[in-house]
């Protein structure tokens, strides 16, 4: 295990089924795993670290795989589901823990739901931002996904499955690529109602096509955005989105799953703005089978997909008191 600090924040290197997993944590007591989701890294917690780190908490924000300082396994099948939990489950016990709070956003909710999921013993409770729980089950979601886009667009997951292809848009223009897409996904910046959704590739077109042009989020600086554009540089696209890429697996993995709800306490902080939560309305509305323990599901009026970015200070009010009453 290698450890460097910078800050307050202290960098460390632990071995995982990946090869190693870089993470960043704050603060001593009981721990809290921080994951994120695409396309960012461990410093879209940068706002949460300290401030759950003040409330008595050791905050770990983790560089998921593929991503930052973390190993990039070649094979496309190496972002499963199931390794990113074993991930999770690997840098609890690196750091001396039987046990954790896992709080994900975005594939981080996703990849923390089903670490609660299939590990209760070690994750004993969750929290889930922007990206509500829906158990395993449905349809197969590429079929799914070729659905929603119709002949004339194509869904932004359907655009992401052929390797090589949405790199080749990206990779070219990083920085300018990240820029348009968080605008894109922001309250203060998004398209309007009656503009091109963002969500959606025009037949023949690219995705930054709609994405808002010369606009920066309120969260967003420069400097975040050099951070942001400098790890995809170094490390390309490929490794994050890998992660849409196993959807399909994931679903044939988690087959004996279906339906299964998340018993440990459980708390859900969404956007009113975001397409997460319109489009997964039912899976809210389903928490009360889904998510037994749900302490509260919170929607932030007027707030977009960059949850923890956007509303930092609600956001770590909602968290830092979803966890003292935890711990009551």
């Amino acid at each position: 295990m290698q450890s460097e600090t910078t800050a307050e924040f202290r960098h460390r290197t632990v071995e995982s089924p990946a090869g190693r997993l870089h993470l960043v944590e704050q603060g001593t007591g009981p721990l809290v795993l921080l994951v994120h989701g695409f396309p960012e890294s461990w410093y879209s917690w940068r706002r949460q670290l300290p401030a759950l780190a003040a409330a008595g908490y050791r905050a770990a924000a983790i560089d998921v795989r593929g991503y930052g300082r973390s190993s990039k396994p070649t094979a496309t099948d190496a972002y499963g589901m199931l390794d990113l939990v074993q991930d999770n489950v690997a840098v609890v016990h690196a750091l001396g823990e039987e046990s954790a709070v896992v709080i994900g956003h975005d594939w981080g909710s996703n990849i923390a739901a089903t670490s609660a999921l299939l590990h209760p013993e070690v994750f004993r409770a969750v929290a889930l931002l922007s990206v509500p729980y829906a158990p395993p089950g449905g349809p197969r979601p590429t079929d799914v996904f070729g659905r929603i886009g119709g002949p004339e667009q194509e869904f932004y997951v359907s655009y992401f499955q052929e390797p090589g292809r949405a790199e080749a848009e990206i990779e070219p223009d990083v920085r300018g690529w990240l820029a348009g897409f968080y605008a894109a996904l922001s309250a203060d910046t998004m398209p309007a109602p009656n503009e091109p959704d963002p969500h959606f590739v025009t037949r023949g077109g690219r995705l930054r096509d709609r994405f808002p042009a010369g606009r920066m989020p309120a969260w967003l600086s420069e400097h975040d955005l050099d951070l942001y554009a400098a790890e995809f540089e170094r490390t390309g696209l490929t490794g994050a989105l890998n992660r849409y890429r196993n959807m399909d697996r994931d679903w044939e993995d988690l087959a004996s799953h279906r339906g299964t709800p998340i018993k440990q306490p459980s708390l859900f902080i969404g956007g009113t703005l975001d397409a997460s939560t319109t489009w997964m309305a039912d899976a809210i509305d389903a928490y009360p089978t889904t998510l037994p323990a749900l302490s509260a599901s919170h929607l932030l009026e007027g707030c977009g997909h960059w949850i923890q970015q956007e509303r930092p200070a609600e956001v770590n009010r909602l968290l830092t008191d979803w966890l003292t009453a935890l711990e009551d």
